[in-house]
């Protein structure tokens, strides 16, 4: 399979009614590079593309940056899932992030190869945290969350999501990165709770962020009655 027959297989794959719900959740995206595909089915033709395509038509796909379509950016980031070699995994997903610009694409995404060595990866995770793109820090948080909340979580991580600088992002970008934020914090509200509370208690979040939080929190069914009750009274 070629880049050429990724697209028209893209196309192929069109679904008009969830071309416009998709829009309306993109609503800074030009809207004709959104074709309208579903999440399975890019994830289907990712399998197919690294399975089908050429080595040299691959290469050429991932330093084809930036993409002309939203879907093929999901299409890379998959791609970039499916590396084994903590050092493909890495080096890939290092020259791809500053080309994320939304939510979506940055959103879901599970690079497992990465926890083969967890160190370099926390590292690289805490350099992420201080980038200038929006959308590389969102990232980050959402690796912390989704393989640092567990066996491998250190009270460290708080301080450090806490401390990132939102007031460097403006409009969406802003609201985005103050968002994953407060998911982070309900999630460790929910999985690291002794840890977690005081930054509620003693408001070291952003106003925002700390009402976010608790809104998000007090909608988790992990989070106990006992535990909502305090987190309203912390508001």
């Amino acid at each position: 399979m070629t880049h050429g027959e990724l697209v028209k297989r893209l196309f192929a794959e069109q679904d008009l009614k969830y071309l416009e719900f998709h829009r309306s959740l993109l609503p800074g995206m030009d809207s004709k590079a959104i074709i309208g595909v579903r999440v399975p089915t890019l994830r289907k033709l990712a399998k197919e593309f690294l399975k089908a395509a050429p080595p040299r038509e691959l290469e050429a796909f991932l330093q084809q940056l930036p993409h002309r379509y939203y879907e093929e950016n999901q299409i890379h980031l998959f791609l970039i899932e499916k590396f084994r070699d903590f050092e493909t995994c890495l080096q890939q997903l290092e020259v791809f992030l500053p080309y994320i610009d939304n939510w979506a694409v940055c959103d879901g995404k599970s690079p497992k190869a990465l926890l083969k060595e967890s160190a370099r990866f926390e590292e690289k995770i805490f350099e992420w945290l201080n980038s200038e793109k929006a959308y590389t820090v969102r990232f980050a948080v959402n690796m912390l969350m989704a393989f640092f909340l567990d066996k491998s979580f250190k009270k460290d991580h708080l301080r450090r999501v806490a401390a990132v600088k939102e007031e460097r992002f403006e409009g969406a970008d802003r609201y985005y990165v103050q968002m994953v934020v407060a998911w982070y914090f309900a999630t460790a509200l929910a999985k690291q709770w002794e840890a977690a509370e005081p930054y509620i208690q003693k408001k070291k979040l952003s106003p925002w962020i700390h009402a976010k939080t608790i809104q998000k929190a007090c909608e988790s069914y992990r989070i106990t009655a006992e535990q909502k009750s305090l987190l309203r009274s912390w508001k």
